[in-house]
């Protein structure tokens, strides 16, 4: 089993949660008084049931710990042999490295994870990183989400809760 290969079996899920919210949306409704209300509900104003669907967190939609180690892992390696942003990581510690990112991403997605690492301004600061360094690693990432067939609005969510750390990262302009 592919880590992130099977999700998107996920859009097929969100299609079905959908067309359930709608199916309920359009249900009727009982009062206290047996009468039928056939206005329909947004679904935020109906109670939830344990037959509802409920929203997945990015972290679900992602495929969990494992495939995002499994993206992170293949990160690593495409970071690696990218010759305009290796010499960063020359001295580093990748197994410790991988551990982080991973509690990191999985941490900031929604998951039960905890990132206990330097903050991004500690760890990133002297490094002289510009803003085409910072291009060049989510070019990277983007190549590793993209191989594991990520969905493109998994991505943009993704990307969106790692953006803005580059204020913290880059210190070039």
């Amino acid at each position: 089993m592919r880590p992130m290969a099977l999700r998107t079996s996920v859009a097929a899920a969100g299609l079905l949660a959908v067309l359930g919210l709608a199916a309920c949306n359009n249900a009727p409704m009982h009062d206290t008084m047996g009468m039928t209300d056939t206005t329909p509900k947004p679904a935020d104003t109906m109670p939830m049931t344990d037959t509802m669907p409920m929203k997945k967190t990015l972290f679900d939609r992602l495929g969990g710990k494992p495939a995002i180690t499994a993206v992170v892992d293949d990160f690593v390696g495409n970071v690696a042999a990218d010759t305009r942003i290796n010499k960063f990581f020359a001295h580093t510690d990748i197994p410790h490295l991988k551990m982080e990112l991973v509690d990191q991403i999985c941490a900031g997605t929604g998951g039960p994870c905890t990132y206990t690492g330097k903050s991004m301004k500690d760890a990133h600061h002297g490094l002289g990183i510009t803003d085409a360094d910072f291009g060049a690693l989510v070019e990277d990432l983007q190549k590793s989400l993209n191989k594991f067939k990520v969905a493109d609005k998994d991505q943009g969510d993704l990307l969106a809760v790692l953006g803005p750390m580059k204020s913290d990262i880059v210190e070039k302009m």
